[in-house]
């Protein structure tokens, strides 16, 4: 259409800006981006919309995608969403199956439960997480 510009909407990887151990993996995301198909921000400074406030609140506990289209995904999902689209693909995808997708949500509830834990000991001059 003549005289109309469209826009599209980004990819949100959105997640604790408070966090240490969660900057370091934001960064790593973009730095894993070669296609920039991911806006990478904290959930505070996420814009609305995407950001609603059940998300906003959501955030505080588990990294969150939304995607162009306002797909919500959230924890292992929301990761091996991001790991199939920066070179993870395959290995993405299978772990995104039964029974392997039960032991990804387990292990990311494990590590964001003790992710203040986790961040003072690998990263122990970054700032820490506040939960």
């Amino acid at each position: 259409m003549q005289g109309v510009h469209m826009t599209k909407q980004p990819n949100y990887v959105l997640w604790d800006g408070e966090c240490g151990i969660c900057a370091h993996l934001a960064a790593f995301t973009r730095r894993s981006d070669r296609k920039q198909m991911f806006q990478v921000m904290p959930y505070q400074q996420a814009p609305s919309p995407p950001m609603t406030p059940e998300i906003q609140q959501a955030c505080q506990t588990y990294m969150h995608v939304i995607t162009s289209d306002g797909t919500v995904m959230r924890a292992g999902r929301a990761s091996l969403y991001v790991m199939q689209h920066t070179g993870w693909g395959w290995f993405a995808k299978m772990l995104s199956l039964p029974p392997f997708i039960w032991g990804v949500e387990a292990a990311y509830w494990l590590f964001a439960r003790n992710r203040r834990w986790i961040s003072r000991i690998l990263f122990p001059r970054s700032n820490s997480c506040p939960r």
